[in-house]
């Protein structure tokens, strides 16, 4: 079996490498997510795959466009978290660092990357709720009844025709033009995890318009296309069925031009109409609650609303909220609002911080329990600890933003990104 160094520095097996396929197209690349059987699930070899594609691109002057996609039922099935999870469990906490390390490494290659990316997320309808795929060993969710089904969650892409959430972000929201559809279903559930939004979620959900990014990310709410374009996580709603003339367009452009590839889909593009179930509607409320400075007087508050207000939304809002970790809860406002005065970079730097104390478990073991409840036993009753908010205080919060102390735990740091266009730092 042939092995390659990448230009990553990991050596990837043939059967590795295949688990992203490439088709050239003029001067367009389409990177083809390949795991069909595991919904396309991101494992160490993708990320790393990808990682390499992407460097190798970007310094092709053959090389205009890219565009990812997926095979089979999904485009991609999120972070395949399964061999973390076994590892930290079995006290190896720093290979679970190994993989964030990779992955928030290529966010940030992806959000900083000087060629145009269209981002557009094909799915077949298999749907799920939870932030990461979790298959024991090599199990196929095509063995899986549509029971368990339900419970994986899909993420990870580009073209937004599915589902995109939590780690599924990371590949997308970075990308210069993100096409979202009537299929598409966008959320950061961690909080219902044990965990925090990541992958960069501090910098764009900061971003959006009032205080919607904080509802967001504590909420899991979950966005549809419509939605995503009026809150600017899309840049652009192609109906489903305008998509493969939409790429076929593209390649035949033989341009990395932004204001072409713009006009371009804007040819495909129309405007769609906002539910009206849509929280968007109640931006008004979402922001009088959650620009308030705790998670408690955001709860107070929905509280309040719902006294005089019978509005199944707040309702909802509110039930999310409670059902959430506290700790996540409350790291993961702290992040967000970090994120609005921070950079891409300083952001992922931050969270990498953070995911390497969730996997530690020095102040809580909530994810272990998240993904117990959730993803392994499946009883949707986690059992937090601590188990309310008033239990979680700051110099709590505060240890989950500071160094690490292990002597052989590194701040993550990225490579120059020097002499970049405009476009490459400033995409939402």
């Amino acid at each position: 079996m042939s092995t390659r160094i990448t230009m990553a520095g990991t050596a990837l097996s043939k059967a590795d490498m295949d688990l992203v396929l490439v088709e050239e197209k003029s001067s367009a690349r389409t990177l083809i997510l390949n795991r069909p059987k595991q919904l396309n699930a991101l494992n160490y070899p993708m990320i790393s795959r990808l990682l390499d594609l992407y460097l190798e691109f970007e310094q092709d002057p053959n090389v205009k466009l890219i565009v990812m996609k997926g095979t089979g039922r999904a485009f991609c099935a999120g972070g395949d978290v399964a061999t973390v999870v076994r590892d930290i469990s079995q006290g190896n906490w720093r290979l679970g660092a190994h993989f964030f390390r990779k992955e928030f490494t290529l966010n940030f290659l992806i959000a900083t990357y000087s060629k145009p990316q269209v981002l557009i997320y094909d799915c077949n309808g298999i749907f799920s709720l939870s932030p990461f795929l979790f298959l024991k060993d090599d199990m196929e969710v095509s063995s899986l009844p549509n029971s368990h089904i339900e419970l994986i969650y899909l993420s990870k892409v580009s073209t937004l025709n599915g589902i995109v959430m939590g780690g599924g972000a990371g590949v997308s929201v970075h990308g210069r033009f993100r096409v979202a559809t009537e299929n598409t279903v966008f959320a950061m559930p961690e909080t219902a995890l044990g965990l925090f939004p990541d992958i960069g979620a501090s910098y764009f959900l900061s971003k959006l318009p009032g205080f919607f990014g904080e509802y967001v990310g504590l909420t899991g709410y979950r966005l549809d296309g419509a939605e995503m374009l009026v809150c600017g996580l899309a840049t652009h709603y192609v109906p489903a069925e305008r998509l493969s003339s939409l790429e076929d367009a593209l390649y035949g452009a033989n341009s990395s031009d932004l204001a072409t590839i713009s006009s371009i889909i804007d040819k495909f593009s129309q405007v769609p109409i906002l539910k009206g179930t849509s929280a968007y509607h109640r931006l008004k409320i979402i922001n009088k609650c959650f620009a308030r400075r705790t998670v408690e007087e955001i709860l107070s508050a929905l509280e309040g609303e719902a006294a005089s207000n019978k509005d199944d939304w707040i309702l909802s809002a509110i039930d999310s909220l409670k059902k959430a970790s506290p700790t996540s809860l409350k790291i993961s406002l702290r992040s967000i609002r970090e994120g609005r005065l921070q950079g891409i970079g300083k952001c992922l730097a931050r969270e990498y911080r953070m995911v390497c104390h969730v996997m530690r478990g020095e102040m809580s073991k909530d994810f272990f329990e998240g993904c117990r409840a959730i993803l392994i036993d499946k009883d949707k009753n986690p059992k937090w600890q601590p188990s309310k908010l008033e239990l979680v205080d700051e110099a709590m919060v505060d240890k989950y933003f500071s160094r690490v102390q292990d002597e052989d735990w590194e701040e993550l740091e990225f490579p120059p990104r020097s002499n970049l266009p405009a476009h490459a730092i400033a995409k939402l």
